[in-house]
C-alpha cells in the first residue's frame, strides 16, 4: 500500500541495485538502534511498515519508538500499547469475499445518495479474492465426480459468480481468481505471495490480512499475515491502518529430528496442543532453533495454518535459504527472487536457523524436540484435543461413556455395542459407534504439503497391491488445494491407486472441512438416525467443531492424509493398528498398517522426482483465464451494481439506510432482554450461518415464500450476499446450547410471553416491540473461523451488546466494526457468580460518546435490582471512533465524503 504525507524517516531511504536495476527502500538498520537486532523478526516487519508509512497522522514517529521499545512495552507489568500497521495487501475467499464486494457496492450507493462520487469506492490496497468455498462433494468415488461437482457448483452459484465477475471488472486494484483453481491459502502460498513487494521501485516486505482465520498459513513462507473480520479487511482495502495492541512474542524453539513414522500433520497437532496449553491468545509465535531447518516450507505452512487452533495471532517462520528455494521450486521469476533475497538480507529480515547468534529476544521461550512427536489425531470435537494414534481406540471408547462435553457423548452402557443394519446396492452392512462414514483428504492444512500427499499415495498403492479396499458406504474424497497437486500425484504414478480406494479428485476447494461434504447415502443416514449412532468422519482438515463436518458424523478426527486412508480401510476408529490388521491379502494373510506405511526415504525420493517448477508455471500461467463455465458468464459493465429485488442471493444490505453525513445519536441500551444465554467456547460455527439450510428454519420459510423448493435452497455460505437469509440463519446451529431452553438447537425464549421459538423469530418479535437485545456468554466467545456474519447477523437481529467472560480476538473486532458493544465481566466474575438467570432486563449505563475510554468500567443494572460492573472492550481509540460512527463501514463512507 502506498503511504502518503511527509515522512520524517526519509533520511534512511536508501538505494539497492540488483542486476542493472536500482530500487528504493527504507533501511531500518540505519536507525542505528541497538534494540533492532534484539527484536523478533515478526516485530521487525511491523517496524518497517511504521517507518515507511510514517506521516505523523495515521502513523506517528511515536509509534516507531513504541515498536522499537517492544520489549519494555510488552512486559508483563506494562500497559497495553496500541500501534498501527498497514499491510501490503488483502486476501479473501468467496464466502467472505462476496459480502465484502456487496458492502463495497452498497457503499457506492451510499456515497451516491449523500452526494459524493461513487467511483471513489475502490480497494486502495491490492486485494486478491479466490473462489474456493462453493464447491461441494455431492459426487464421489467416480471418475467424473470432479466434472459433475463443478457443474453443480456453477448451477447453484451462477448469480454469485456473476456478481463477483462484475466486481472484478467494476473495481480497480482487485484480482478475482475463478472457481476450480484451488484453495485460497495454497494459491496464496504457491502463486500470490510476493515475499517482497515492489511498488514503482520501492521495496518492502510482503504482508497481508485476510478474511479467513487460516490466512496465517502464509507465515510459513516468512510473509506476516493473519485473519481479520471481513469488516476490518474492508477498512484496510480502503486504505486504513489496522490498529493493534503491540503483541508479546513467544519463541518456539524446535530441536531434534522427527521419527520416520511422524508426519508434518503429527508435528502440527502436537504443537497445537502444546501452545494451547501454554496460552498464546493475542500473542505472536515465532519459530526458531536448528530443527526448523529440517522442515520444508510446506511443513512450516502446515504449522502456521493451524495458528487459529492454538490461538495465536501468527505463527511466523522468518525467511531463510529454504524459503528462497521454495520460490524457485514454485516457478517464481529468477530476477524477482534475486531482488527478494538481496533486500531481506540488507534490512535484517533474512535468517539462518542454525545460527543461535541470530536468535532474537522473546517474551517467553518454549521448546519441542521433534523426536517426541508420534502419529496423532485430534478430536472428536476440537482441533486441539490431540490423541496418540496408538491410544485412539481407548480414547474413543472412553468418549462414548464420558458425560456430554468436548470429550464425551454420555451413552448408557447398554448402548455401547448397539449396531444398525442397512442395505446399500443390494448388500447388507452394519454400522456401530465409531464406524467411519466420511474419509476426506481435504483442506489447505495438508493438501499444500507434497510429503503427506505423496505419502498417502504410496500407502494407497501398497494397500491396493495387498488387496485391501474401502467399504462402499464410506464417503471418500480427495479435494486438492491446487491443480499442481493433481499434476504431481499423476506424474508420480500414485493417483490411480488413490482412485481405486475411492479417493478420486472431487473438486479444487475447501470442501469437507467447511461442511461442504455433500449427502451421505440415504440408507447410511437412516441407520445412523435410527440407532442414534456416534459415527465418525476422519479428515485431513483443520476444524472439527461439533456439527461442522456433517450432521450425521457426530465424532470427527483430524489426521494426516495417510491416516485418513488407514481409517477408511479399517472402516472404524476404535481400532488398535498394532494388534488389529486392516484386512487380509488375497492369499489370506493379515495386513497391518505397518506393512503398508511409507518410509520417509520413499516419500522424499518421489517428491524430488515429481514436484518440479514446470508444474507450477503450467498451472498458474492460466490462473486468471478461468474455465468455460466462468468465461461464459455475462455481467453488466456498470460502476453501480444493478440490484435485483427478486434475487435471493445478492441483495442491497440495510447497513446504510437512513445514514446522514452527521454522526448518529449515541447508543442507548435500556431494559434490554437477553436473546441468548450461552456458555463457554461458543464458536462462530454456532453463531454464523453455515452449511445447509434446514427445511424447518426461518431461512427456509423465507426462501419458500419466494417460490424456491428445498432442492434450490443451497447453503448459507452461498447466500452470504443476502442479508435476509443470513439474519434468519444466525444462531441456527443444531448444536447451539442456550441455557434459556432445555435442549440444544436454534431455539430461545421470548421472555415477556414465555413462548419458545426459533431465535430469529424471537428477535423479530422483540424488534416489533421496540426492545433492544443483548447476549450473555462465557469464555472464548466467537472462537473459530473469522466470519463477518457472526457480527452482522446479530446486529440485524437487534443485538446491541454482548457480555462475555472472554472473547476471541477477531470476533470482538468484528462486533466493534458492526456497532455492537463488547462488554466483559470483571476477572473472576461470570453470569453464574452474579446470579444472572438470563430472564432479567439489562440497562447498560454507557457514558456520553466523548467520555468513553478504552477498557473503562461500565455499570449494568438488571430489572430485578442487581448492579454489577463490566469492562468496555473497546481496546483502542480507533475502535471508539468506529463506535461513534455506528460501525467501521459508516465511518469509511463519511471519510470518503
Amino acid at each position: 500500500m502506498d503511504c502518503t504525507g511527509k515522512n520524517p524517516y526519509d533520511n534512511i531511504l536508501k538505494e539497492l541495485t540488483v542486476g542493472e536495476t536500482a530500487y528504493k527502500y527504507y533501511d531500518i538498520t540505519a536507525l542505528n538502534d541497538p534494540r533492532y537486532d534484539q527484536l523478533p523478526f515478526s516485530v521487525r516487519v511491523l517496524l518497517e511498515s511504521a517507518v515507511r508509512c510514517c506521516d505523523e497522522f495515521q502513523v506517528r514517529s511515536a509509534d516507531v519508538a513504541n515498536i522499537l521499545d517492544w520489549r519494555a512495552n510488552t512486559a508483563d507489568d506494562a500497559a497495553a500499547v496500541e500501534v498501527p500497521f498497514k499491510p501490503a495487501r488483502v486476501i479473501l475467499q468467496d464466502f467472505t469475499g462476496v459480502p465484502a464486494v456487496v458492502d463495497f457496492a452498497a457503499m457506492r450507493e451510499a456515497v451516491r445518495s449523500l452526494g459524493g462520487d461513487p467511483d471513489k469506492i475502490n480497494p486502495v490496497c491490492p486485494s486478491d479474492l479466490v473462489i474456493d468455498h462453493s464447491v461441494q462433494a455431492d459426487f464421489t468415488r467416480t471418475s467424473d465426480a470432479l466434472k459433475k461437482n463443478q457443474a453443480l457448483e456453477f448451477e447453484r452459484n451462477k448469480e454469485r459468480f456473476q456478481f463477483l465477475k462484475w466486481g472484478s471488472q467494476a473495481f480497480r486494484n482487485m484480482l478475482i481468481v475463478p472457481p476450480g483453481s484451488g484453495i485460497v491459502h495454497q494459491v496464496n502460498l504457491e502463486y500470490l505471495a510476493r515475499v517482497v513487494f515492489d511498488t514503482d521501485g520501492l521495496l518492502r516486505p510482503d504482508s497481508l490480512v485476510g478474511t479467513d482465520s487460516h490466512t496465517t498459513m502464509i507465515n510459513g513462507l516468512g510473509v506476516l499475515g493473519w485473519g481479520v473480520g471481513g469488516i476490518e479487511a474492508e477498512a484496510v482495502m480502503l486504505g486504513q491502518a489496522i490498529s493493534m495492541v503491540l503483541p508479546p512474542v513467544v519463541g518456539y524453539k524446535i530441536t531434534g529430528t522427527a521419527s520416520p513414522l511422524a508426519t508434518s500433520t503429527d508435528i502440527v497437532l502436537t504443537i497445537t496442543k502444546h501452545l494451547r496449553r501454554v496460552g498464546v491468545v493475542g500473542k505472536f509465535v515465532e519459530f526458531f532453533g536448528p530443527g526448523v531447518s529440517q522442515l520444508s516450507i510446506a511443513d512450516r505452512a502446515t504449522i502456521s495454518n493451524m495458528c487459529p487452533e492454538y490461538g495465536a495471532t501468527v505463527g511466523f517462520f522468518p525467511v531463510d535459504a529454504k524459503s528462497i528455494d521454495y520460490l524457485r521450486q514454485t516457478g517464481r521469476d529468477e530476477a524477482r527472487i534475486a531482488v527478494t533475497e538481496a533486500y531481506l538480507r540488507r534490512v535484517g529480515l533474512f535468517r539462518d536457523y542454525s545460527s543461535a547468534g541470530e536468535d532474537p529476544t522473546f517474551s517467553q521461550v518454549v521448546e519441542l524436540d521433534l523426536a517426541s512427536v508420534v502419529p496423532s489425531l485430534s478430536g472428536p470435537k476440537r482441533p486441539h484435543d490431540r490423541v496418540d494414534a496408538s491410544g485412539m481406540k481407548e480414547d474413543f471408547l472412553q468418549c462414548l461413556s464420558n458425560k456430554v462435553g468436548f470429550k464425551g457423548y454420555g451413552l448408557a452402557p447398554e448402548r455401547l455395542s448397539h449396531r444398525e443394519e442397512f442395505t446399500l446396492d443390494g448388500q447388507t452392512y452394519s454400522l456401530g459407534h465409531g464406524s467411519v462414514v466420511i474419509a476426506a483428504i481435504t483442506s489447505c492444512t495438508n493438501t499444500s504439503n507434497p510429503s503427506v500427499m505423496l505419502g498417502a499415495g504410496i500407502l494407497a498403492k501398497k494397500a491396493v497391491e495387498r488387496g485391501l479396499s474401502v467399504q462402499p458406504w464410506i464417503k471418500t474424497s480427495l479435494s486438492p488445494g491446487s491443480g499442481v497437486v493433481s499434476h504431481y500425484l499423476e506424474d508420480s504414478g500414485v493417483l490411480p491407486f488413490l482412485q481405486q480406494l475411492g479417493f478420486d479428485v472431487v473438486g479444487y476447494g475447501c470442501m469437507t472441512c467447511i461442511g461442504n461434504s455433500g449427502p451421505l447415502p440415504e440408507p447410511v443416514s437412516e441407520a445412523i438416525e435410527k440407532g442414534d449412532l456416534v459415527c465418525c468422519g476422519v479428515l485431513s482438515g483443520n476444524r472439527n467443531f461439533e456439527g461442522r463436518i456433517h450432521p450425521h458424523s457426530r465424532a470427527n478426527y483430524l489426521a494426516s492424509p495417510p491416516l485418513v486412508i488407514a481409517y477408511a480401510l479399517a472402516g472404524r476408529v476404535d481400532i488398535d493398528f498394532e494388534t488389529t490388521p486392516l484386512g487380509t491379502s488375497e492369499s489370506g494373510d493379515p495386513v497391518y498398517l505397518r506393512d503398508i506405511w511409507p518410509t520417509r526415504e520413499e516419500i522424499q525420493a518421489l517428491e524430488a522426482k515429481s514436484v518440479i517448477p514446470a508444474m507450477f508455471k503450467q498451472v498458474y500461467s492460466k490462473i486468471t483465464q478461468g474455465n468455460e463455465n466462468w468465461n461464459s458468464l455475462e455481467t453488466p459493465e456498470t460502476k453501480l451494481y444493478p440490484w435485483d429485488d427478486n434475487s435471493t442471493y445478492i441483495k442491497l444490505p440495510p447497513f446504510f439506510q437512513g445514514m446522514t453525513k452527521e454522526l448518529p445519536p449515541p447508543v442507548v441500551i435500556q431494559e434490554a432482554h437477553a436473546l441468548l444465554f450461552l456458555g463457554d467456547s461458543v464458536t462462530t460455527d454456532h453463531i454464523s450461518p453455515a452449511g445447509s439450510i434446514a427445511r424447518n428454519s426461518p431461512a427456509a420459510r423465507y426462501l419458500a415464500a419466494r417460490g424456491l423448493t428445498p432442492r434450490e435452497f443451497n447453503s448459507y455460505g452461498s447466500r452470504r450476499g443476502n442479508d435476509a437469509v443470513m439474519a434468519r440463519g444466525t444462531f441456527a446451529n443444531i448444536r447451539l446450547v442456550n441455557r434459556l431452553v432445555d435442549a440444544p438447537g436454534p431455539r430461545t425464549v421470548h421472555v415477556p410471553s414465555g413462548d419458545t421459538m426459533d431465535v430469529y423469530d424471537a428477535a423479530d418479535r422483540y424488534r416489533q416491540e421496540g426492545r433492544p437485545l443483548i447476549i450473555l456468554a462465557g469464555k472464548d466467545y466467537g472462537s473459530g473461523s473469522s466470519r463477518d456474519w457472526a457480527a452482522k447477523g446479530p446486529f440485524l437481529m437487534g443485538v446491541r451488546a454482548v457480555i462475555a467472560e472472554t472473547y476471541e480476538r477477531i470476533h470482538r473486532s468484528n462486533l466493534v466494526g458492526m456497532g455492537i458493544v463488547p462488554l466483559q465481566y470483571r476477572a473472576g466474575e461470570s453470569a453464574d457468580s452474579l446470579g444472572l438467570s438470563g430472564r432479567e432486563t439489562f440497562t447498560v449505563q454507557l457514558p456520553p460518546a466523548d467520555r468513553l475510554t478504552p477498557g473503562m468500567d461500565v455499570p449494568v443494572t438488571t430489572g430485578d435490582g442487581k448492579t454489577f460492573h463490566v469492562v468496555l472492550r473497546f481496546d483502542t481509540e480507533v475502535e471508539l471512533t468506529y463506535h461513534r460512527h455506528g460501525g467501521i463501514l459508516n465511518y469509511m463512507v463519511r471519510k470518503m465524503l
